[in-house]
């Protein structure tokens, strides 16, 4: 059992009790108790997501032999949680994807609507130029392209894409376990990407 619980909180960041009574409630299913901390986690994170951040740190990685470069502002509520270990692994952790996965956009909120109107007619015009689809019902239509807008903000929106190091698990998951973990509000606020070469 101390072995288990141990293994589950080097994979969740969760406090001891939390990973002895997830086991407990998962009878020592592993993978139960992973989502049952996860769970908690986004219930917890969701009581604190009004609270106002101020402090925290701007992070800076990077990557291939200065090929690319990542600065990444991520807030929390106290000085005392910026300053926190996991803290500082979480913005490592979320500028090495930003370094990856080269998102655009933050969150979902912060994609412009005129972008997300002509992506919308992109899809639209995929669909009834392919005879096979052209004559679906609207509604059908309509869940195609929710469907592919899913995508497009997966790929495009740091929160929504999946984590580099558990694909399993999205960004916004990690943010939001860390939060649990943390005790505080913490907001991924901006970032900027550079690539050697890359137009301005």
């Amino acid at each position: 059992m101390i072995d288990a619980v141990r293994q589950l909180r080097d994979k969740t960041n969760a406090g001891i009790l939390d990973c002895k009574n997830a086991l407990k409630e998962a009878k020592g299913d592993m993978e139960k108790a992973i989502e049952i901390l996860r769970k908690k986690g986004k219930a917890s994170a969701s009581k604190k997501a009004g609270r106002v951040t101020k402090q925290g740190c701007v992070e800076s990685y990077i990557h291939m032999g200065g090929k690319i470069g990542v600065l990444l502002e991520i807030n929390s509520e106290t000085d005392f949680v910026a300053r926190n270990d996991d803290f500082k692994k979480l913005a490592r952790d979320i500028a090495m994807q930003v370094a990856a996965a080269s998102p655009l956009y933050v969150s979902i909120d912060n994609v412009p609507k005129k972008v997300t109107e002509k992506e919308k007619e992109i899809f639209k015009e995929q669909i009834v130029s392919n005879p096979k689809d052209k004559k679906k019902p609207k509604e059908v239509i309509a869940k195609i392209v929710d469907s592919k807008l899913k995508k497009f903000y997966e790929e495009t929106c740091l929160l929504e894409q999946p984590y580099i190091r558990d694909p399993k698990v999205k960004i916004k998951d990690v943010v939001e376990q860390a939060i649990a973990t943390l005790g505080e509000n913490i907001v991924v606020k901006r970032f900027s990407r550079y690539q050697l070469g890359e137009e301005a």
